[in-house]
């Protein structure tokens, strides 16, 4: 997906402004709760996904999450839990954990700012980033939660690569 070519006000002093600017521009519904935090509903192939963005001016960082939108029974989170480590052994950037707030299983990922703004071409490789994360390894979520399977099980088959036709 190409970066998105946005002019983001160098005025804004609360960086969650400059990332409602940038999620408006996409055409997802979005919900300002306060001055910290924001929310959009993305629809996806898998599944739909919540983006949130928080905002902590003490750390001056702002923590980005992904949930996805498929809820974790009780029976099963310990099967969730190897497949969360098994996931994060092969990101690069962010990790996966269970927000247990909602039961559902979300990718995160923080930006230390450090004083400088966050601009759109940084929200916009994070938020494709983590949206190709959670559709990447959904099915593994799938297999693992309501197919029964063991977590290397689980993830082995979502990423089998098939080969040839049908």
């Amino acid at each position: 997906m190409p970066l998105t070519s946005l002019s983001i006000e160098p005025s804004c002093s609360n960086p969650v402004d400059q990332v409602e600017t940038f999620l408006s521009g996409k055409g997802w519904t979005i919900e300002r709760r306060d001055d910290r935090s924001v929310y959009a509903q993305v629809p996806g192939y898998w599944c739909d996904c919540v983006l949130v963005f928080f905002w902590s001016e003490n750390l001056d960082a702002l923590q980005f999450s992904c949930a996805i939108d498929i809820r974790v029974p009780d029976s099963r989170r310990a099967v969730l839990y190897e497949l969360l480590a098994l996931l994060n052994e092969r990101l690069w950037v962010g990790h996966f954990s269970l927000w247990n707030e909602t039961s559902m299983p979300r990718f995160r990922h923080t930006l230390l700012l450090s004083g400088s703004r966050v601009c759109a071409g940084d929200l916009d490789e994070i938020v494709d980033i983590a949206l190709a994360e959670c559709e990447r390894f959904y099915p593994a979520f799938q297999f693992a939660l309501w197919g029964g399977n063991c977590a290397r099980d689980a993830l082995d088959s979502a990423l089998l690569d098939t080969k040839g036709e049908a």
